[in-house]
């Protein structure tokens, strides 16, 4: 995006960008969720500038049997969580539904123990919103693949993803996946997401519940 920079101070400049560029598209009746850790910085920016609720979404790998680095597929809370599956990748490794289900209530706990964690309370409502997910970037898209996928089963109005920074090759897929995707830069050649920003310290969790008891304290735009 023009007039946009390819590497950024920190979580919370690259967040401004953002929220103009997301701002622009005037999206109607958003919700915006932060891919955690790294994501709610951008997010609470994106947020405040919408004036719209701000939540995180969990996402957990679901591992290959024996091999659990390898992922198969990813189980996304809400409402009503999904599983994501690559049907192809799991017939190859053997995972039948037994054990994709055993896995899926697995993370489910974890999930809901983050959620204690960050004391966001129950997920927001999505139906009928424009849904805008949040990150600090993309290198692979693994899991904001998932993410989307699991979104378009719970009847947004609309999905939008929005990233400063993602390798040029991934985003074909990732508007496939989503209505638009906001993407401030591609830069050529795409390094880890940490080397474009001057400061990319971890995001602690201390950090992404100040951030949203702020966004829960200030009073939805009009």
């Amino acid at each position: 995006m023009t007039g946009s920079p390819s590497r950024f101070a920190n979580r919370r400049e690259a967040g401004r960008f953002l929220a103009g560029a997301v701002r622009a598209l005037h999206p109607a009746d958003p919700v915006v969720l932060a891919l955690p850790r790294g994501g709610v910085p951008l997010g609470y920016e994106v947020a405040k500038a919408l004036g719209a609720p701000l939540d995180v979404l969990l996402v957990r790998k679901i591992g290959a049997p024996g091999h659990e680095e390898y992922g198969i597929g990813a189980l996304v809370d809400g409402a009503s969580p999904q599983i994501v599956i690559d049907e192809h990748a799991a017939r190859l490794v053997g995972a039948s539904e037994d054990y994709i289900a055993a896995v899926a209530r697995r993370e489910l706990v974890e999930i809901e123990r983050r959620r204690a964690a960050y004391r966001t309370g129950p997920p927001v409502a999505l139906a009928g919103h424009t849904v805008i997910v949040v990150d600090d970037g993309i290198a692979t898209g693994g899991t904001v693949r998932a993410a989307l996928k699991a979104l378009s089963k719970v009847s947004p109005a609309k999905v939008i993803l929005a990233v400063p920074l993602a390798p040029r090759d991934v985003l074909p897929e990732m508007r496939a996946l989503c209505d638009e995707v906001v993407c401030l830069s591609s830069p050529e050649p795409f390094r880890a997401v940490g080397a474009h920003y001057e400061d990319f310290t971890q995001t602690e969790d201390a950090e992404v519940v100040r951030l949203l008891e702020l966004a829960r304290e200030r009073k939805p735009s009009a």
